[in-house]
């Protein structure tokens, strides 16, 4: 191997590394230890979709132009700006997305997949029945999140769920074999309301990116003002504001926990983990007075790990 060629294995090795890693950081366990190993390998290829997804459309990616290279993207510096760029890049994605279906076929001889990540992708299309839609429609919400920052009422952010967050949760019953409409049904619920839960925690680090996810009607209702939201606490009316959002992701949760009684063994404590996390994540806003501003509400693993039982025991 030549010495540029090792230096781009590990400016792969590095980007792939620092996407996955970030896995330890979610409300809930990705890929738990519990489940079996090609199981756990499944979920993170997923999660490493997501993941490269999301970083390209919020422009976390630790090294863009090289991203940009290895997908056959415009690189920044070759764009007029962030957003163009972010757009070419999601683009990219998704061309590279058919490539792993493509891939993934019997006798196959399209052009390769280019991106580790993707790559990771193959094995499990080839090995269960899943359709390029959900994948599709997490790269759509990253297009949206670069032209629409606002949303007016919370039926707009939950129509922005069924593409940010819903997919993930069908990819995740689809992998198991257990996709049924009504189950279907019952994770959408779960999902749009971890969505919500994390754009509460995410309100200062939203605010910074020109985002806001906290419906206009309810800020205009609690009588706060979107520059209220860059403040370094919480006055009473975002605090008010905040707890009345939560309630809403707790109804939410509330409906879909019942899909936990529906599977049995790993995936209900998978799903139970899934849901105790959103639980836990709601407490953690609760214990700090609904001040999401001050600092980013974390929960306690420990919660996290006691919720996860009483649900798996209840079945909701």
């Amino acid at each position: 191997m030549t010495v540029s060629a090792q230096a781009s294995a590990r400016a792969q090795d590095a980007a792939v590394g620092g996407t996955l890693d970030k896995a330890a950081r979610e409300n809930f366990p990705v890929a738990p230890g519990f489940l079996p190993a090609a199981w756990r390998h499944d979920l993170m290829a997923v999660y490493g979709f997501a993941r490269l997804v999301d970083d390209a459309g919020d422009g976390d990616l630790a090294d863009p132009a090289q991203t940009a290279r290895l997908l056959g993207a415009a690189t920044p510096s070759e764009q007029s700006d962030d957003t163009t760029f972010r757009l070419g890049l999601l683009d990219a994605i998704e061309r590279d997305l058919d490539r792993a279906f493509e891939a993934a076929l019997p006798g196959a001889a399209g052009e390769p997949v280019r991106h580790p990540l993707m790559q990771a992708l193959v094995p499990m299309i080839r090995n269960h029945d899943v359709t390029p839609e959900p994948f599709r429609k997490l790269i759509e919400a990253n297009r949206v999140d670069q032209t629409t920052t606002r949303y007016p009422t919370f039926d707009s952010l939950i129509g922005y769920c069924t593409l940010s967050a819903d997919p993930v949760g069908r990819l995740v019953l689809a992998l198991a074999g257990v996709a049924t409409p009504e189950r279907i049904a019952l994770s959408d619920r779960i999902c749009s309301a971890l969505q919500v839960i994390e754009h509460l925690q995410d309100v200062a680090e939203d605010y910074a990116r020109g985002r806001i996810y906290l419906p206009t009607e309810d800020l205009e209702r609690f009588g706060v003002a979107e520059a209220d939201l860059g403040r370094s606490t919480a006055s009473g009316s975002i605090r008010e504001l905040v707890a009345f959002e939560a309630a809403r992701a707790r109804t939410l949760l509330d409906q879909g926990a019942p899909l936990v009684g529906t599977v049995r063994g790993r995936l209900r404590l998978l799903l139970a983990g899934f849901t105790a996390g959103g639980y836990a994540a709601l407490a953690a806003i609760e214990a700090a007075g609904h001040d999401v501003l001050a600092q980013q509400p974390e929960p306690d693993k420990r919660r996290l790990a006691m919720k996860a039982a009483a649900i798996f025991a209840k079945g909701r």
